[in-house]
């Protein structure tokens, strides 16, 4: 049955500035941008076949999708593009620094929000620039599909929405798929492949720029997980 590779991008440059992210379209560093290199190297290492990329809304996420596949010798591979891949909006806190939100919020409703299941960050208003329905990327989705801040709960629902329909099909085939995406909607699928607990969620660490793989049986039953490193496969 399919094989499944989850990347989330590698650094970008608010990722080094401590940046809340979110659904700002942030490039990568060069930090990052080695990350990606090596994760190429290290597919082409193991004599992995991709058969079919996907990949979120997000330049980060794209750049490190083509970087991995330009250096892993497969940019003839097809690489389809969903928002539901997108990284968790993280509303009003976009574009600001997270040790400041830390002091401005306090440290229980923080870590609610930014390690919790269910609590989303404040919202963006709907004149807020940062509201995506100003991003022309999303001028085909209805106002109402357009997320102003996002728990961790609400990133899945779409993240796992979008698996179901695009992602399970061609692993069903037998194909190797690479999705490269971003740290929540990453932890949201990895959450659901392995059954966990909400409660478990918020403990799955999605580093930049590693592989995990995922090995399903003819059933799509979980059989086998690792990380590809450049020394050796590592239990995850």
């Amino acid at each position: 049955m399919g094989k499944l590779i989850l990347v989330r991008h590698g650094k970008s440059f608010w990722n080094i500035k401590n940046i809340f992210t979110g659904w700002t379209d942030i490039d990568l560093a060069p930090e990052g941008i080695v990350e990606a290199r090596l994760a190429g190297e290290i597919i082409r290492s193991q004599n992995i076949a991709i058969d079919i990329c996907f990949s979120s809304y997000l330049k980060r996420a794209i750049r490190t999708a083509t970087i991995i596949l330009e250096n892993a010798d497969m940019m003839h591979i097809d690489v389809l593009k969903s928002w539901k891949l997108n990284e968790r909006n993280y509303g009003a806190w976009q574009g600001r620094n997270k040790d400041e939100v830390r002091k401005d919020v306090g440290e229980d409703l923080f870590w609610a929000i930014r390690r919790g299941y269910s609590t989303p960050p404040p919202s963006l208003s709907v004149d807020d620039e940062r509201h995506p329905k100003f991003d022309r990327r999303y001028q085909n989705l209805s106002i109402g599909d357009l997320p102003i801040g996002e728990s961790l709960e609400q990133t899945k629902q779409r993240a796992v929405q979008y698996y179901f329909e695009a992602i399970v099909p061609e692993l069903v085939k037998g194909k190797t798929v690479l999705v490269s995406a971003h740290g929540n909607s990453i932890r949201a699928l990895i959450g659901h492949i392995e059954n966990m607990a909400p409660k478990e969620y918020p403990k799955v660490e999605v580093l930049t720029g590693v592989l995990n793989v995922f090995e399903f049986d003819n059933a799509m039953k979980l059989k086998d997980k690792y990380a590809l490193t450049q020394d050796s496969l590592v239990a995850i």
